[in-house]
């Protein structure tokens, strides 16, 4: 926040400065969209090219031409409210000028850290006496003081809040808000040049986001199209024999976030991925073997969320497939067993729900299959919270079918927490009763 020394010494005229090198950027893109569209986008209209191959490039090719009309649209925006920044920033720089010189002119002194104080060095000698003994004189220069300072702060406090404001706008933006523009993180061909639509759309957010009573996290993240491959190993010393990754995305995006409020907790979780991706790993420790290897093409989904009041609480899950995968895996170590395989294409759906009281749970999940399909897992052991679990998937589908499975888990450190406070509040229930009948008699 810009403190009473920065407002009075920065140079504003920056914000202006900045604004025509904006409009300059969105003059520049012009150009270039011009060239795009007859040197690029002009190949796939002519006689030369034709068939599905160009159909396609032209699908990507007027994707980018679109990239570079919002970009425009985006600049001029923020040429928009660098100016709109300047016009408020100038209004209260000379409000706060105008108060210092009223605060002067009242007998005050300012300094440079906008502290008011009373001025002495142009008092008579029976000023400055009055000043020493005088009680109702020293009270009307005590209040006369608190009133330019307060006048003073309030308008700091203004200068303060237009920044934040400034800041609002310019971090919105920039934020690409149109879904269906073959982007994830590309231009804003929605952008707005007016501070009031961004100051609105953070009020509306905060409405919806922070109910009464309740105090919100989350946050969001996603990625655009890549592509990239990766290989590790051997590492004798950590017992990984090797592990190699592929990847070719369109497009991911995720997004959680929870909501509090005393014993309650409600928290989600949604995930989105649209590509493909190979892997396999595999490793000797002194906890075990264990290898795996995958492959997934197309895209999935899920969206999982949960409520926890006290040691109670109750999950959910769904999530959704069209592709094709496989997966095959196994381990053998000193907390249990685990073996598994997958082979799937086509579409499937479904969820899970589950509760837990005190440290154990237990929950029950299914799943749809439009496509041939096998699957089989078993598990048993510990994981690396120290929690026991137990589950088991069975899946099949010639054509139409499905899975069910079944788990359960035990935390002994959070059963053993449970039993305490319960321990505890028996004890003081029992304390109680003695209490009274101590009273009683």
């Amino acid at each position: 926040m810009p403190t009473y020394e920065e407002i009075m010494k920065t140079d504003l005229s920056a914000l202006t400065t900045a604004a025509e090198q904006w409009d300059g950027m969105a003059k520049e893109f012009h150009k270039q969209e011009v060239a795009y569209q007859r040197d690029v986008c002009g190949i796939t209209l002519g006689p030369g090219w034709s068939g599905l191959s160009a159909d396609a490039a032209s699908g990507r090719f007027n994707v980018t031409l679109k990239q570079f009309q919002a970009a425009q649209v985006e600049a001029k925006a923020v040429a928009s409210l660098l100016r709109e920044a300047h016009t408020d920033f100038t209004s209260l720089h000379k409000k706060l000028e105008s108060a210092r010189a009223g605060a002067v002119k009242a007998g005050m002194a300012v300094s440079e850290g906008g502290v008011v104080s009373y001025d002495t060095t142009k008092l008579s000698d029976g000023e400055r006496t009055a000043l020493h003994h005088d009680p109702d004189y020293q009270q009307s220069v005590g209040k006369a003081v608190a009133s330019w300072q307060a006048e003073i702060n309030h308008l700091v406090k203004d200068v303060c809040d237009v920044d934040a404001d400034v800041q609002n706008a310019l971090t919105r933006v920039v934020i690409d808000s149109d879904v269906n523009d073959g982007t994830l993180t590309g231009f804003n061909s929605h952008a707005r040049g007016d501070m009031k639509t961004y100051e609105d759309e953070a009020k509306r957010e905060a409405a919806q986001t922070k109910p009464d009573g309740w105090k919100s996290e989350g946050k969001t993240e996603t990625s655009g199209p890549g592509a990239g491959a990766s290989a590790e190993g051997p590492d004798f010393g950590s017992g990984k024999l090797g592990e190699a990754e592929a990847h070719a995305d369109l497009g991911s995006a995720s997004a959680e976030g929870s909501l509090t409020r005393g014993p309650w907790k409600l928290d989600g979780k949604a995930e989105a991925y649209a590509g493909a991706k190979v892997s396999a790993e595999g490793g000797v420790s002194k906890d075990g073997l264990e290898g795996d290897a995958s492959a997934f093409a197309g895209g999935e989904g899920s969206a999982e969320g949960s409520v926890n009041v006290g040691p109670v609480g109750v999950t959910g899950k769904a999530e959704g497939m069209a592709g094709a995968e496989a997966n095959v895996n196994a381990g053998v170590g000193k907390e249990g067993v685990h073996v598994g395989g997958e082979a799937f294409a086509g579409a499937k759906g479904g969820g899970d729900i589950g509760a837990d009281v005190g440290g154990v749970s237990a929950g029950f999940s299914g799943e749809g299959w439009a496509g041939p399909g096998a699957e089989a897992n078993l598990d048993f052991g510990k994981n690396n919270e120290g929690v026991w679990e137990f589950s088991t998937k069975v899946g099949l589908s010639p054509a139409v079918g499905g899975e069910v499975g079944v788990h359960f888990s035990v935390d002994p450190e959070k059963v053993a927490h449970t039993a305490g406070d319960l321990a505890g509040a028996v004890g003081d229930g029992v304390s109680s009763i003695g209490h009274a009948f101590s009273s009683v008699f």
